[in-house]
């Protein structure tokens, strides 16, 4: 008898706790300090997300890991700027810097910011966890 209490016990713990993880879930990493796009330790939250040309967004470490923001240079539209924390030129000279000395290291609770001029879709990639699968994407649509 005890333990079908407990059972019953745990399981409407654990159905009272689902709903706090929308609260604090996916969708709410940044607590809109500024930050639209927050880190989990292997993914970007959200892994797409849409402005319109002229917007900056702004990324923020919100796991326990080092990051990097870095755009695919095959990935981004005709026209547009590339884009790196650490202000790198081409994603060759990122990746080379992460593994040389952690160049455009995004460390826990920094952030990193890009405004989009031209409208299309960005793949971009955190370069220690590319292989992991943290990809995400900027749509920029004209306002």
């Amino acid at each position: 008898m005890k333990r079908r209490a407990f059972l019953a016990v745990g399981a409407g713990t654990l159905a009272s706790l689902s709903g706090c993880l929308s609260v604090t879930g996916e969708e709410n990493l940044c607590g809109g300090e500024g930050c639209d796009v927050g880190m989990r330790r292997m993914a970007f939250i959200p892994e797409t997300f849409e402005i319109t040309v002229g917007d900056t967004v702004g990324w923020r470490n919100t796991s326990g890991a080092d990051h990097t923001v870095t755009a695919y240079e095959g990935g981004i539209p005709d026209g547009a700027e590339f884009f790196a924390s650490g202000g790198y030129e081409t994603e060759q000279e990122a990746r080379d810097a992460w593994y040389d000395d952690r160049g455009g290291r995004i460390g826990v609770r920094e952030t990193y910011e890009h405004t989009f001029e031209v409208p299309g879709t960005y793949s971009y990639f955190c370069i220690p966890h590319e292989r992991g699968g943290m990809i995400g994407q900027i749509v920029v649509s004209e306002a």
